[in-house]
């Protein structure tokens, strides 16, 4: 067994997000080194300032031993405006920045992965299922910040950075933040527990792959250590792949399943939005790069559905929860 003092140090950006905490978990069963970044993310020079900190904390720590960056941070949503948005690529820039000026052997020791979102790139594309190999196309400012996010990460492997990129399905489970508007899962599940109505503003055959986030967490963790046996040695790579569980799911059948797990019908009502045209009616994905990654059990639909569910009921119960709080 490997000495736990020679694995790789990892930090990861927004460890308090649904993604972030699962991958904080993942790595530390793992055996590693986690550190969760304390990022000041709403204030520009203090953000800059944690930044940076953080990344000369990390490679401190590594001490030799290899480091890892998790970007899982952000706060965008389909919705979100460039304004919004654009704060989020300030951060990013930083970030990039302050691996750019870290020595040739500090940057041959690190690894950098970006979560990006299926949803979001592939919003206008056509011919699904699609793969690595479709051309993305975004119809949102979101999706458009997602893949600039990922051009602008991937400069990082021309340094010698090892860099990944996972475009992630709807990720769900326990403990996403409800007052964001996004998550479908979880925002059934607050209407079930609130009697309060949840808004749908996409058709009911639209399909989804919905993504445990456990399984997504494992999923990343597997993608950042993935080692390329082909590349020659101190050949950086750059990877992009589909992160998602291969089953596609219309919003109607999920409407059912939630509805057969609680033992009633969960208010809902079919609205209208002008973001609708943002989404695509059949985001049917399967991931055609390091398929060997994906041989593995993943949660089903009924037993992640009802654990995000008695999550948001324990969490309405005790009141500990933004977005619920203020409805009863």
């Amino acid at each position: 067994m490997t000495d736990p003092a020679t694995r790789p140090v990892v930090l990861v950006l927004g460890a308090r997000g649904l993604l972030g905490r699962a991958v904080v978990k993942e790595y530390a069963q793992r055996g590693h080194p986690v550190v969760p970044a304390q990022v000041r993310w709403y204030d520009d020079e203090a953000a800059t300032a944690d930044l940076r900190a953080a990344i000369r904390d990390l490679v401190a720590r590594a001490d030799g031993a290899g480091w890892r960056v998790v970007w899982s941070a952000g706060a965008g949503v389909t919705s979100s405006t460039v304004a919004e948005l654009s704060r989020e690529r300030d951060r990013q820039e930083t970030l990039v920045a302050e691996l750019l000026s870290l020595s040739e052997d500090e940057r041959l020791k690190g690894r950098v992965f970006f979560a990006s979102s299926a949803g979001g790139v592939y919003s206008g594309s056509a011919y699904p299922p699609f793969t690595e190999d479709t051309r993305p196309v975004a119809l949102a400012h979101y999706g458009r910040a997602k893949l600039a996010g990922e051009a602008l990460f991937t400069t990082l492997h021309a340094a010698g950075i090892e860099v990944r990129i996972g475009r992630l399905a709807n990720l769900y489970g326990p403990g996403q933040d409800l007052a964001k508007p996004q998550g479908l899962i979880s925002q059934l599940s607050r209407s079930h527990h609130t009697a309060v109505p949840v808004n749908i503003y996409v058709s009911l055959d639209t399909l989804r792959d919905y993504l445990y986030v456990d399984d997504a967490a494992r999923l990343v963790v597997d993608l950042v250590e993935h080692v390329d046996d082909e590349a020659g040695p101190g050949a950086a790579t750059a990877v992009v792949k589909i992160l998602a569980s291969g089953r596609s799911v219309s919003v109607a059948a999920l409407l059912g399943e939630m509805n057969r797990i609680v033992k009633r019908r969960i208010p809902v009502v079919l609205a209208a939005s002008p973001h609708s045209r943002q989404q695509a009616r059949d985001l049917r994905l399967r991931s055609c790069v390091l398929t060997e990654l994906d041989a593995r059990p993943t949660t089903s639909l009924t037993v992640g559905v009802a654990a995000t569910n008695a999550d948001v009921g324990a969490r309405f119960r005790s009141r500990d929860v933004s977005g619920l709080r203020r409805l009863v």
